[in-house]
């Protein structure tokens, strides 16, 4: 099948009808783009030529040396677990240095998000991450995608037929002391137990708008977890893990600010005079001042990006923190 004619059928049926028509006129205009054909392991880039691989486990120092050109804090082992969990592809020069990256991480059979995508910054008009764009959004025909949109990022997203969601807020500093916030009446916040992966999965599917059972699994296994719980019904989740300089707390899962403030202080109090980290996409001034009056002010901003339905909630059960801006 040709990329025209994929560019056709890259949506589940129905997710076509919920997108902007420009949006979709983008698209096809950007897959229609490539030459030589997408299959194709070797591009031109400046005055050499690049070969495209697939990544692997043996991929993770050559990744880490492309994050740490964009200053991205991700160290090795945070790599390894991506790496776990999803497929993609590196684009490598002549000697082997890495140029550009990305990963698809899929959910159920018609969503994908997708991540790492990365562009050494000399490269970054050269055409390289259009090129592997091109070739993951190829594979992942037929499925809904979102990723998080860097700025430097954002133009090529948008003319592959990605629009905006909202903003993701990324929180991050040094844990300071704070007064517990008021309690949810009749909520409160334990560790989790193995009787609680059934509802945790459920929160998750919901507020995340996909099953992703292989990679809460993943997470479970690196991180520490609290519930809240009221009458004996799980109401909400958040984990917390190592990562970059200090610790990330995510994915947290609540429907409501105050349930999610008394998840996020668990870790937050736990964790004073070290570095936290804390992505949300929620909007919520509340919520917002609470983690800024804790040491976690805003760093830096992304863009969340769709390509089909919008499946992330918009009511009940939310995600207040990301598990990370490429697993979402």
């Amino acid at each position: 099948m040709s990329v025209q004619d994929q560019s056709d059928l890259a949506l589940p049926p129905g997710s076509a009808e919920l997108m902007p028509p420009e949006a979709l006129a983008r698209h096809r205009a950007f897959m229609r783009r490539e030459a030589p054909k997408v299959e194709s392991d070797w591009m031109q880039v400046d005055t050499y030529k690049a070969r495209i691989e697939p990544v692997d486990a043996s991929m993770i120092d050559r990744l880490h040396e492309l994050t740490v050109s964009v200053f991205w804090p991700h160290r090795a082992s945070d790599i390894e677990l991506v790496l776990s969990l999803g497929t993609g592809y590196l684009a490598l020069d002549e000697i082997g240095r890495p140029l550009s990256s990305v990963m698809g991480f899929p959910s159920d059979d018609d969503f994908t998000m997708l991540g790492m995508m990365v562009t050494t910054p000399r490269l970054q008009s050269q055409g390289t991450g259009g090129r592997l764009l091109r070739r993951v959004m190829t594979e992942q025909a037929g499925r809904d995608l979102r990723l998080s949109a860097t700025r430097q990022g954002y133009r090529l997203y948008e003319s592959a037929g990605f629009t905006p969601v909202r903003l993701v807020y990324q929180h991050q500093g040094m844990a300071r002391a704070i007064r517990p916030p008021e309690p949810v009446q009749g909520v409160s916040v334990r560790p989790m137990q193995p009787g609680d992966m059934e509802a945790i999965r459920a929160l998750d599917a919901h507020a995340f708008g996909a099953t992703r059972t292989a990679i809460l699994d993943a997470l479970l296994g690196v991180s520490d977890v609290v519930v809240a719980e009221r009458g004996g019904v799980v109401e909400g989740y958040a984990m917390m893990r190592n990562f970059g300089k200090g610790r990330v707390i995510g994915p947290l899962v609540a429907e409501q600010d105050g349930i999610a403030m008394q998840l996020a202080a668990e870790f937050i109090m736990a964790h004073e005079g070290e570095f936290l980290r804390l992505d949300t996409i929620i909007e919520s001034e509340r919520f917002e001042a609470f983690v800024s009056a804790a040491g976690l002010g805003v760093y830096d901003t992304v863009t969340d990006m769709r390509y089909g339905r919008l499946r992330r909630a918009q009511s009940g059960p939310m995600t207040y923190g990301l598990a990370m801006q490429s697993l979402g």
